[in-house]
């Protein structure tokens, strides 16, 4: 068994997370990661209204009596959703760990707090973790380039950040980006983090509700199929290579703003993939560690095979490659 930080702040039994993801962050799969004794996020947002959020709250505990979070990602738009609504129904629904992303978690944090609600933090910088830490929060959990989604733009892979954010950092760290077995989970807490966060490796199980299909590309690709689209914009984001992501791509570098790529990245079209299994749909998210993901087993077995295998590890080949120096000169 792994005890770290992180499963002692947070209350869990492994020191592995599924992180919110939209669309997926859903009560079937959310349950299977905490039954499994890691711990699961909704998506907050993948639901339609805060009482879709409340209702999806029930349901996930109906299927674990183990500890789970809910994901709030706050992000700039024109039109945005009713935070606070959402904030509220998770408070409601007594659930005690949430997973701020996007913004600044420090308009949230109060209200959190004085419910007992513990706070994760993502963010993609040692320097907004600093400010996380600074402003309250519980823990962080921090993305290297390597991961799906928006890995940020100073363009620093874990091998790096991880360790530089736990030079600095006193508050328990998750690593993302890149990590779908043991040996990224050993790597992780080698480098300091406290434990792992996955999407990609969760998005391809047997509980995630996306359709077979996109789980079987998964399967399929490897490392270098995915593009970082937004680049041009400052708003950087890595999804499947396809025909939609390659046309923004080319779009963007020729020159093109938002509004000649604003139809083909719409949420709804990544949705459809998700949901109907048409690759082409438009864009989804997935990290490199695709390249690492060969079959799609039950979370339970991901679960116990990446800490059995772990332990191994450290009791194994890392523990045997340490020698003593006569043994050395003999």
């Amino acid at each position: 068994m792994l005890r770290t930080r992180f499963t002692e702040v947070f209350g869990v039994e492994h020191p592995i997370v599924q992180g919110g993801m939209m669309w997926v962050g859903r009560a079937e799969l959310v349950a299977a990661v905490a039954n499994a004794g890691a711990l699961g996020f909704i998506t907050a947002l993948t639901q339609p209204t805060p009482d879709d959020l409340r209702k999806e709250i029930d349901r996930t505990r109906e299927l674990t009596d183990k500890p789970f979070g809910v994901n709030l990602t706050i992000l700039p738009s024109i039109t945005p959703p009713p935070y606070e609504e959402y904030r509220q129904a998770i408070i409601d629904g007594g659930v005690k760990i949430v997973e701020i992303a996007g913004g600044n978690p420090a308009t949230h944090l109060p209200h959190f707090k004085d419910a007992g609600v513990k706070v994760l933090h993502k963010c993609t910088s040692v320097r907004h973790a600093l400010k996380a830490q600074q402003v309250g929060v519980d823990g962080v959990s921090i993305d290297g380039f390597e991961c799906a989604g928006h890995p940020g733009e100073d363009d620093i892979p874990g091998l790096v950040l991880i360790p530089a954010a736990a030079r600095v950092l006193d508050i328990p760290m998750i690593a993302s980006g890149g990590i779908a077995d043991a040996k990224g989970l050993v790597a992780a807490l080698a480098l300091g983090a406290d434990g792992v966060n996955m999407g990609t490796r969760f998005l391809c199980t047997a509980e995630s509700s996306i359709d077979q299909k996109v789980k079987e590309q998964i399967v399929a690709n490897s490392e270098l199929d995915t593009e970082l689209i937004f680049r041009t914009l400052r708003n950087t984001a890595r999804v499947a290579s396809n025909g939609v992501s390659r046309e923004v791509v080319e779009i963007l570098n020729k020159g093109g703003d938002f509004a000649a790529i604003k139809d083909l990245v719409s949420g709804q079209r990544g949705r459809k993939v998700y949901e109907e299994g048409d690759i082409e749909a438009g864009i989804w998210s997935v990290g490199l560690c695709q390249g690492l993901i060969h079959d799609i087993p039950t979370v339970a077995d991901l679960v116990e095979r990446m800490v059995t295998e772990a332990e191994q590890l450290i009791r194994g080949r890392l523990l045997d490659s340490v020698v003593e120096p006569a043994a050395v000169r003999n």
